[in-house]
C-alpha cells in the first residue's frame, strides 16, 4: 500500500481536524476530514479507510460531559461499522476530546465487557489547562510509539483527569501494558501539579487497547510535529521533527513498512 487512507472524523465543535489531517499527510498518508453525517449516509464508507482519527475540540460543546454526545452518536448511528473496523487490522487514535469519546464508547480500554470502565473528569485545578508537559512512554504494546523515551507535548483541556472505574481496572491496565503515557516532571521524577496538569490517577496521560491498535491520549501530538512548534526551539536547537510526529509516522509505517 502506497498511502493508507485516514478518516479524520468531525462533528459540530471539532477544532483540531485540519491539524490532525495535516500531520497524517506529512507522515505520508492520504487524509480526509469526514463529517459523521457522511458516514451515516453511506455506512460502507468507513471501510474505505485504514485509520480512524477522532481529533481534539469541543464536540457538541461538551454540554453533557466532554465527548459524551459524540460517543453516543457514534455507537448509535455507526456502532456495527465501528466494531467491524476495530476488529479488523485497522488503527484508531483519539486525541484529547477524541480520547474522551473513545473511553465513553467503551472502545478504550476495550476488552470483553464493551462497557465504559474508565473516564476523564474535570481537572483538579477546576480550570482549563493549556501548557506543555513531559510524558514517559511506558509500554511497547502500542504501535503508535516506541517505549524508553520521554517526550514533550502540549495539553489543552478542562476534563482530562484519568480515573479508572476500580482498583482492579487500574491494575489490569498495568498488567496488560495498556498504559502508554504517564506525566512526569522534567527530570523524570513523579510529577506534582502542574507537571501532572489534571490530577490523573497514576499520572496516566494515554492508554491503548489490548491489541495496541487503538490509542487514546490527552496531550496533542499534532501540535508538536515540526521542531519549531516547541516554544524553546530557539534556545534548545531546531530539530527536524517535533516529538508528536512519530505518532503519525508510526501509524503510516504500520501499513507501508
Amino acid at each position: 500500500m502506497a498511502k493508507p487512507n485516514v478518516c479524520v472524523l468531525r462533528v459540530a465543535g471539532t477544532n483540531c481536524d485540519f491539524e490532525t489531517m495535516w500531520a497524517f499527510e506529512k507522515a505520508g498518508a492520504h487524509a480526509e476530514r469526514v463529517h459523521v453525517n457522511r458516514l451515516a449516509e453511506n455506512r460502507e464508507l468507513l471501510s474505505a479507510y485504514e485509520i480512524l482519527a477522532i481529533p481534539g475540540g469541543f464536540s457538541y460543546g461538551d454540554d453533557i460531559a466532554a465527548g459524551k454526545v459524540q460517543a453516543v452518536e457514534l455507537m448509535h448511528r455507526l456502532g456495527d461499522e465501528v466494531r467491524r473496523f476495530v476488529v479488523a487490522d485497522r488503527l484508531v487514535i483519539g486525541i484529547c476530546n477524541g480520547f474522551q469519546v473513545l473511553v465513553k464508547t467503551g472502545l478504550l480500554p476495550g476488552g470483553r465487557s464493551k462497557k465504559q470502565t474508565v473516564t476523564l473528569a474535570a481537572n483538579d485545578s477546576n480550570r482549563f489547562e493549556d501548557r506543555w508537559v513531559c510524558l514517559r512512554v511506558e509500554t511497547s504494546r502500542s504501535i503508535f510509539i516506541s517505549p524508553g523515551q520521554t517526550i514533550t507535548l502540549p495539553v489543552a483541556h478542562g476534563e482530562g483527569k484519568f480515573i479508572p472505574g476500580s482498583a482492579k481496572v487500574l491494575q489490569g491496565l498495568r498488567d496488560e501494558g495498556q498504559v502508554v503515557f504517564r506525566y512526569v516532571s522534567r527530570d523524570g521524577s513523579a510529577p506534582a501539579y502542574p507537571d501532572n496538569p489534571n490530577g490523573s490517577v497514576d499520572d496516566i496521560a494515554g492508554i491503548s487497547d489490548e491489541t495496541g491498535r487503538i490509542l487514546g491520549m490527552m496531550p496533542h501530538p499534532e501540535r508538536h510535529v515540526e521542531g519549531w512548534h516547541h516554544p524553546r526551539w530557539t534556545r534548545e536547537g531546531l530539530r527536524e521533527h517535533g516529538d508528536g510526529f512519530q505518532v503519525f509516522q508510526n501509524a503510516v509505517h504500520y501499513f507501508t513498512a
